[in-house]
């Protein structure tokens, strides 16, 4: 097995992770270097799909205020928001936009040359940036990979799993074991910093708007070395993704399309969104995804409808060039057609808990992006956070680790050489089906962990995790990186619908037919592994 150090590791290639390469590589004195690992290709993660934009409360915008942003933001984070934390994100959002513009980030810009703002639900002002219409993460992910891809301290690579944190006897992170999918062989890094931007877990749903490669990764690694764990019980699923099924996921229709004026309608175009919130089709997600599933099942159909012709024909075309293409593609003509709609899994609340630095409860282990459980989100996300806490936490990480000591540690304790030695032992080539085992799992956490629940789906959803964890014939060591995935999806998938279960209320995104009202005590769901079980903590 080869060894090797660096001074940080970050796992994870989309936004958050390319960003805090680029800027701990700025700020931070690196004795053995930064290495970026991505287990698919540099550049294909979660962060591309993001259409909508990124929110941004920039000083040139007088309409807007951090005042404005972060009461939109508690509002729709049903109660658990962190007010400290929202605050800290809100100041600091003209800063790190101003600063992805020196990396070459361009946002669109109007005819004199001012910064466009859209609108999405539950905002109160227009204060959303957006890149290539309706392009921005990808728009944003390219130009950071073009600077990472050119900066000689940073090595990248491709292809790589991590499948272990190297955690000693005193619960100090000292590194990490990874696994190339091409030669199939394992790698031990030594490094005093671990930084986790892997994502989220769209991919353990039947329907889900991330790409393959969301399969929470980053969670169970976390979870396995120890992490305190929070919130995992709230899944958000978007109203509107194309409901027509690609190989992988579902085509996101952007929530900005609604933030322009379009309406959701039945079959027959009658508009509905009325009888659910007086905000109508601008009510936070989680309320516009139960009313979208509620007339699903009322009317016994596979989708809703979302109407854009009302939009000018002109708007559409130069605002949402990708999803007029999409739907193009399907036979459809945005500007006077309705487009088929349903609910898919789009974004992760829960995660590993840290702070605005990304710290985590295990010394040299830090998470940011969609891995991470702030506290900014709450329990359902507001449009348009995700990228802006991406970009923080990566600023306020890298800030962090530049008054620390990186210097790869150069011993290691007996815990940690059992770990890696355990990765040597050979194990029995058995001929797994992991994509229909993957589809099985999606499917029972579709069926009964999905956008309504109850004690009786959980049960039966726990049950059938658990006899698919005993069928599945591997132990620490896989043979492929899909079965590390299903693996890991197994793992994140019990905990989802344990902490589904322990919450016995409904509250944002979660959503229990047993347990209608929300509890006047706010509290966090907050839970680590202790010697080998799951232990809850406050």
């Amino acid at each position: 097995m080869k060894y090797s150090r660096y001074s940080a590791v970050i796992v994870g290639s989309g936004i958050a992770g390319l960003y805090a390469a680029l800027k701990i590589e700025q700020q931070t004195k690196l004795p053995d270097g930064i290495l970026l690992l991505t287990k698919s290709k540099l550049g294909e993660s979660n962060s591309r799909y993001a259409q909508g934009g990124m929110v941004a409360v920039l000083k040139e915008n007088k309409f807007d205020s951090t005042e404005s942003h972060i009461s939109d933001t508690i509002k729709a984070g049903a109660g658990l928001s962190d007010f400290n934390t929202v605050k800290f994100i809100s100041e600091n959002s003209d800063k790190v936009v101003k600063d992805l513009l020196k990396f070459g980030v361009e946002f669109d810009r109007d005819e004199n040359n001012q910064l466009c703002f859209t609108r999405e639900a539950a905002h109160s002002v227009r204060r959303i940036l957006h890149s290539g219409g309706d392009a921005t993460g990808r728009m944003i992910e390219q130009a950071l990979c073009k600077k990472v891809a050119e900066n000689s301290n940073i090595e990248i690579y491709e292809q790589t799993m991590a499948v272990e944190l190297l955690v000693n006897a005193n619960s100090e992170c000292k590194g990490i074991l990874v696994y190339n999918d091409v030669t199939g062989e394992y790698e031990t890094i030594y490094t005093s910093a671990v930084i986790l931007a892997t994502g989220g877990i769209g991919q353990l749903y039947k329907y889900t708007t991330n790409p393959a490669g969301a399969t929470g990764d980053g969670l169970a690694l976390a979870y396995n070395a120890g992490a305190v764990m929070q919130d995992m019980e709230f899944v958000q699923f978007h109203p509107t993704a194309l409901a027509i099924d690609g190989d992988e996921n579902r085509f996101l229709i952007s929530e900005a399309v609604r933030g322009e004026g379009a309406k959701l309608v039945d079959a027959d175009g009658a508009e509905f969104m009325y009888r659910y919130d007086e905000r109508k089709e601008l009510a936070p997600r989680d309320i516009v995804t139960r009313a979208n599933f509620n007339e699903m099942l009322e009317n016994h159909t596979d989708c809703v409808y979302l109407n854009a012709a009302c939009i000018d024909k002109e708007t559409l075309a130069h605002r949402f060039p990708n999803i007029t293409k999409k739907c193009a593609e399907n036979g459809i003509d945005i500007a006077h057609d309705f487009i088929p709609v349903a609910p898919a899994a789009h974004y992760f609340m829960g995660g590993v808990k840290t702070d605005v630095e990304g710290r985590s409860s295990v010394k040299g282990l830090y998470a940011i992006g969609e891995v991470a459980s702030t506290g900014l989100h709450g329990g359902n996300r507001l449009a348009s956070n995700s990228i802006l806490e991406c970009v923080v936490c990566a600023y306020e990480v890298a800030n962090y680790l530049k008054q620390s000591n990186l210097a790869a540690p150069k011993q290691i304790d007996m815990e940690i050489k059992t770990l890696i030695d355990s990765y040597s032992e050979d194990i029995d080539v058995e001929e797994l089906d992991v994509p229909a085992l993957k589809k099985e799992l999606q499917a029972v956490m579709w069926e009964y962990v999905g956008i309504l629940r109850s004690e009786k789906t959980l049960m039966t959803a726990l049950e059938k995790i658990e006899a698919m964890k005993s069928a599945f014939p591997r132990g620490k060591k896989c043979l492929s990186k899909e079965e590390y995935e299903y693996k890991n999806m197994l793992i994140v998938a019990k905990l989802i619908v344990i902490s589904a279960l322990r919450r016995k209320e409904s509250r944002g995104a979660h959503y229990r037919l047993d347990y209608l009202n929300t509890n006047e005590e706010c509290v966090h769901t907050c839970f680590t592994k202790k010697e080998g079980e799951l232990s809850f903590v406050k």
